[in-house]
């Protein structure tokens, strides 16, 4: 009856492998949102974290943290597909994630200029836009869209 209480032999290695996992992906999930974060700053008119943090801009803020969700749902898509071992995991979720953030910068590029939006004074404008809401949910979109591609 003791027995039944006691844990398996391999129990203590497998949680320390599944922390060590969990260490991994988040260490490389953060790194993929910072270049994500970078990659919109450059390709948005003005430097967001300047716009955000001294003009206290709204529209910069919507269009910066709903490209940070959108990059942060390609990353899950990509952890999620990544499977098997640990390091081919952290290799596809690396290339696909980055991949990912590419097309998902490209496709917001596109849609900005084909809905004929000013990015460059949308940041700039001290009121809430409509513009910045659409363009933020776009982008959200975009984002779901590219991480249904990576699954």
């Amino acid at each position: 009856m003791a027995t039944d209480l006691a844990l398996d032999s391999t129990y203590w290695n497998a949680v320390g492998e599944g922390a060590g996992s969990i260490v991994a992906y988040a260490a490389l999930g953060l790194v993929l949102l910072l270049v994500g974060y970078y990659a919109i700053d450059l390709a948005t008119p003005g430097r967001l974290s300047v716009i955000i943090r001294d003009e206290r801009n709204i529209n910069a803020t919507v269009l910066a943290a709903c490209g940070v969700f959108s990059v942060a749902l390609i990353i899950v898509a990509a952890i999620w597909s990544s499977g098997g071992r640990l390091v081919e995991g952290l290799i596809s979720t690396a290339v696909f994630g980055l991949i990912g953030i590419v097309a998902q910068v490209v496709a917001a590029f596109v849609f900005n200029i084909l809905a004929r939006i000013d990015v460059r004074r949308l940041v700039h404008d001290p009121t809430v836009s409509p513009a910045a809401v659409l363009l933020g949910v776009t982008n959200v979109a975009i984002g779901l869209v590219t991480a249904m591609a990576v699954i």
